[in-house]
């Protein structure tokens, strides 16, 4: 064994990789898709980094800042600052960082609240931040933005009511904003000379009411607030009186969960069921409506409001014309964590990902998504291209193998009962004729594929526990499983049994051959890269793989130059294959890495994580 560096001088001294492009929008924020006032760009959290998405080109940029996931967004008035919270650990300190928009950089990191940034609200002049902490803190802060530190704080809600969870600006005054959640509505008047923010509370009589969103008319006049029960309360801010309710019968189905005035009057209302509405005071009847799919988190309206966005829990964007009320999908992803990610043979051109009961297949260059196929109430674990490029052959926990057509999504048939405890891992071989599937039983079973019949030639019962990654070897003679049971198994295709077996106290995640088949690298739990030889078995050498979290992808080059490995401390690293060192290493995921492939033709390394995120890297050598 040779000594090596530690990984932490192998990070520091490795180049940054560079992130080409995002798939991925976490719709679990409230308003969290905004779009600038430049009309020209969207904004939206996606982990713990901040989108800037071009609406009309595929141009992204990232502001990356954070250490935890972000919570909220807000913009400015001017599109001069982005404010975005984030989430953090109990009792210690969440931050805000407010960012240059123009320069895409941090300008200032505000830290006062604890546990989480719940809200952010710009005043109309650009002169003050109002935020709002979490369940654990409880407390509103104004701060001022050219000082950059805070001017006052207050308990944002009275002692025998619940927390406020949303706040807004005035849209012409900087010293009055409102916040409003679980029993309250707050109208708060800011004293600058004597730096403090007072409070009136708002009377809505016999109404006991959980707020979820806030809008406030663009001359003041009024607030609208939408609730927990459906029903939508229209305030005057200056008389802090209930104007009128409703709607009195057909509530919101799930709650409002997002609102907005429209300058011509009228509201757009989100339902917490996917019902996007246009509506009027004092009636809220539906005057136009469409359904969409996930619960609405965000509306946000495009210059006066003629187009709007839509962002829902399920990760969709929508883009709608206000006129004909028609929706158009512009962004999906996946919005439950990616388990595998593969590349058809000899095109980089799409590639497939599978997450819980979707397969999808994306264009690379467009980030846009082909095809969806689904299949209700399963999880798929992995999928694989046949080489010929006719067939998605998929691994699913009811048991089944089932293969789709990858143009249509046509079902072509499914192989019942292939494991006992879910279908864990899946393989094909390069002439098309053999798929071998692992089951969470451990047993390795290989199927001959004929054009009408799918046959089960052996099943291989060695590990003791589920197979996580199957390689097969190029002349389809052999190939390697590992298993979480601490074993790698090298089987013969041939005689249909048992060539080697490598130990290690580990829970392996993934296996490849090197390209000269010689060898092959393993990596799991133990954060332990290791080359072994197929030959006897025998440990070659062992790097550190990762200082935090489990290795669970890897992928090597066609050359064998170079190996690219992901895991839970969010890092792609690239390294040198014969050197065992970090070569470069990508920051951009905000959720355990699951799987990680190179494209054929070496142009991009394509990286899924837990979180439902897609992120696609330049490839840093050249091909």
């Amino acid at each position: 064994m040779e000594t090596q560096t530690s990984p932490r001088d192998e990070v520091a001294e490795a180049v940054e990789l560079e992130l080409e492009a995002v798939i991925g929008f976490n719709g679990h924020v409230p308003t969290g898709l905004k779009c600038h006032p430049d009309q020209e760009h969207l904004v939206y959290p996606l982990g713990c980094t901040i989108l800037i998405q071009a609406i009309n080109t595929q141009e992204q940029n990232f502001l990356h800042g954070h250490g935890n996931n972000v919570s909220c967004v807000a913009i400015s008035k001017s599109g001069l600052y982005v404010a975005s919270g984030q989430v953090t650990f109990m009792g210690f300190k969440a931050d805000i960082i407010l960012w240059d928009y123009k320069k895409r950089e941090l300008m200032a990191r505000l830290s006062l609240h604890k546990g989480k940034i719940e809200a952010l609200a710009f005043s109309p002049n650009d002169m003050y931040l109002v935020s709002l902490g979490g369940p654990d803190d409880g407390s509103v802060v104004v701060w001022s933005i050219a000082q950059r530190e805070a001017i006052c704080g207050s308990p944002a809600a009275g002692l025998n009511v619940g927390n406020a969870t949303t706040v807004i600006f005035s849209r012409c005054r900087d010293e009055m904003f409102v916040t409003a959640g679980n029993g309250t509505i707050r109208v708060w008047e800011l004293d600058l000379p004597n730096r403090k923010i007072w409070p009136t509370e708002c009377q809505t009589g016999q109404m006991k009411r959980i707020v979820m969103s806030i809008s406030m008319a663009d001359d003041d006049s009024f607030f609208y607030l939408g609730t927990t029960t459906g029903d939508i309360l229209k305030m005057n801010p200056r008389t802090k009186l209930l104007a009128d309710t409703g709607p009195a019968k057909d509530k919101f189905s799930l709650g409002v969960s997002a609102i907005s005035c429209l300058k011509m009057g009228g509201l757009l209302v989100g339902s917490g069921d996917g019902l996007l509405v246009f509506c009027k005071s004092p009636s809220y009847k539906p005057i136009k409506k469409i359904q969409l799919q996930g619960g609405i988190t965000s509306i946000t309206l495009r210059g006066e409001g003629h187009q709007f966005f839509v962002g829902t829990e399920e990760s969709h964007i929508y883009r709608v014309n206000f006129t004909n009320f028609k929706e158009t999908l512009i962004t999906s992803c996946h919005f439950e964590s990616v388990e595998d990610i593969v590349f058809p043979f000899g095109t980089a051109e799409l590639f497939a990902t599978c997450a819980k009961k979707d397969i999808r297949v994306w264009h690379t260059l467009t980030n846009r998504e082909l095809l969806r196929i689904t299949v209700p109430n399963m999880t798929c674990h992995g999928i694989d291209f046949m080489r010929d490029g006719k067939s998605i052959i998929s691994a699913w926990d009811d048991g089944r193998i089932r293969a789709f057509a990858p143009e249509t999504g046509r079902l072509m048939y499914v192989i019942n009962n292939a494991h006992r405890i879910g279908v864990t891992a899946i393989a094909t071989t390069s002439d098309c004729k053999r798929v071998i599937s692992g089951g969470g039983e451990g047993e390795v079973r290989v199927w001959h594929i004929g054009h009408q019949i799918q046959k089960l030639e052996e099943a291989l019962k060695e590990h003791k526990s589920s197979v996580s990654c199957i390689r097969v070897k190029k002349s389809n003679e052999e190939c390697v499983t590992a298993s979480t049971d601490g074993t790698c198994i090298i089987w013969d295709l041939v005689r249909l049994r048992r060539n080697q077996m490598i130990l290690a106290n580990t829970l392996f995640q993934c296996v490849c051959y090197h390209p000269e088949e010689f060898q092959i690298i393993t990596s799991g739990t133990d954060r332990k890269i290791a080359y072994w030889e197929v030959f006897d078995g025998s440990v070659i050498r062992e790097l550190d793989g990762s200082l935090s979290g489990a290795v669970n992808g890897m992928d090597i080059t066609v050359e064998g130059v170079h190996f690219v490995t992901g895991g839970n401390d969010h890092l792609v690293k690239v390294w040198d294959y014969n050197e065992g060192e970090v070569t470069h290493v990508g920051v951009g995921h905000s959720g355990n890495i699951t799987r990680i492939r190179i494209s054929p033709g070496n142009q991009y390394i394509v990286s899924v994580s837990a979180d439902g995120a897609i992120l696609r890297w330049k490839y840093p050598f050249p091909s």
